[in-house]
């Protein structure tokens, strides 16, 4: 009989693989969690494998976008095995270590960034039922592991014994830790709407996507995923204008590319998440919940949607400029921290007197349009501070004292005569 990958799929998402495997080995105490690792193993594999493609993806989408050709060397005229290349490329150079270097802390923030960006991804639905764990606090969970990359940065500033690398780990924890809070804060919205901080719990209460119901709370946290991943305009933990590389610029080989593996494995879960909590997860029309292919078409669904966030990523940076550490952490704490905490105050309020009888469209109607009026208040008072400066300005201007006025011919630097 042939081998079907469609039937395999199939019967991997409906977890028969599995069943098999615990028919043939029994009711050891090994099985499960060898199980267990098995799904680790193709979690983690399928996550490293995607980032290859996503790669390329980007690189042909900000080519198109600059009107160049993009990767074109290797795999043809679409260049599809460049970063194949690339990666063979990584593996068999040298390793060098700084003379300086603490050993053990070089070698472990490449290991550190990459296993905490993996670790994300135990608590994301792919499809109906297929999840790593099922959590009940796994919105929780994100955010103590997403927190624990700081730790890596940190380690491999200071583990260079390089300033340039040490200014940029400093950079890199003032900005992860700056944003963590609007983050923190614009989740609580949907889990305060969901009442629930499990992710299957989240999808499940989407009868309307949360993106209708709290839009101000979805683009506050894809703001802040810009930021906590280092992508443009918030790529400050790489400046190379302005700080060589930062927190790696010592690092070369495999484990400067473990650097930027564990990026681009982030940003994708940053999207994956994004879809989970914002845009329905698997959730399509009730299409999922066909009895054969509902699973396979929850994936598809589910990948669509993460696929179709993480484009908004690359169009993000391939559109702005990069903003300054000032710049960054002034919108921050004076404009994002402020608006969100009325934003998710206003939210708990309006959530807690709602009647039941509104049913889920007339609840996500009033939601919506409180943040309809919450943008217009906004946007009024930023209006009328910029009113007042520009008028500050001009009277600062008009009352100046005039320059004095010097001869064409003169010595502008003489001492004047008494």
């Amino acid at each position: 009989m042939p081998f079907n990958i469609l039937d395999f799929l199939v019967s991997l998402l409906q977890l028969k693989t599995f069943d098999y495997l615990r028919a043939v080995w029994g009711d050891k105490p090994w099985v499960e969690p060898v199980l267990d690792l098995i799904g680790v193993l193709i979690v983690s594999t399928f996550c490293l494998l995607i980032v290859i493609f996503l790669i390329w993806l980007e690189r042909k989408i900000i080519a198109r976008m600059q009107d160049r050709i993009g990767p074109n060397r290797v795999g043809g005229k679409f260049g599809l095995l460049q970063t194949v290349a690339d990666v063979m490329k990584l593996l068999t150079k040298e390793d060098v270590r700084p003379s300086g270097a603490d050993a053990v802390a070089y070698n472990l923030a490449p290991l550190l960034v990459v296993i905490t960006a993996l670790l994300l991804w135990a608590v994301v639905p792919f499809a109906p039922g297929v999840i790593g764990v099922d959590l009940n606090i796994g919105i929780f969970y994100v955010l103590a592991i997403s927190s624990a990359s700081v730790v890596s940065l940190l380690l491999a500033g200071w583990g260079s014994n390089n300033k340039y690398a040490l200014l940029g780990a400093f950079r890199s924890v003032a900005q992860l830790v700056s944003y963590e809070v609007p983050m923190v804060l614009s989740l609580i919205v949907p889990i305060l709407l969901a009442r629930s901080m499990s992710t299957q719990d989240i999808i499940a209460s989407q009868t309307v996507p949360f993106l209708i119901v709290a839009p101000l709370s979805a683009i506050i946290f894809f703001i802040s995923s810009l930021a906590e991943t280092g992508r443009t305009p918030f790529d400050l933990l790489e400046a190379e204008s302005e700080i060589v590389a930062g927190f790696h610029v010592e690092y070369g080989g495999m484990k400067f590319g473990m650097f930027f593996l564990a990026e681009f494995v982030s940003t994708l879960f940053m999207s994956a998440l994004f879809a989970t909590i914002y845009l329905g997860g698997w959730r399509l029309f009730g299409l999922e919940r066909q009895a054969d292919w509902g699973r396979l078409i929850g994936l598809v669904v589910f990948f669509a949607k993460t696929f179709l966030v993480y484009f908004v990523y690359i169009w993000i940076r391939g559109t702005l400029p990069r903003v300054r550490i000032d710049q960054l952490l002034k919108f921050n704490w004076k404009f994002l921290v402020p608006f969100v905490l009325i934003l998710l105050l206003a939210t708990a309020l309006l959530d807690k007197f709602i009647p039941e009888t509104m049913g889920d469209w007339g609840r996500a109607g009033i939601h919506l349009l409180m943040n309809l009026v919450l943008v217009a208040g906004t946007l009024q008072i930023l209006s009328s501070n910029a009113r007042r400066q520009r008028a500050a300005q001009e009277a600062g201007r008009m009352g100046a004292p005039a320059e004095p006025e010097v001869e064409p011919h003169a010595d502008p630097h003489a001492v004047p005569a008494h």
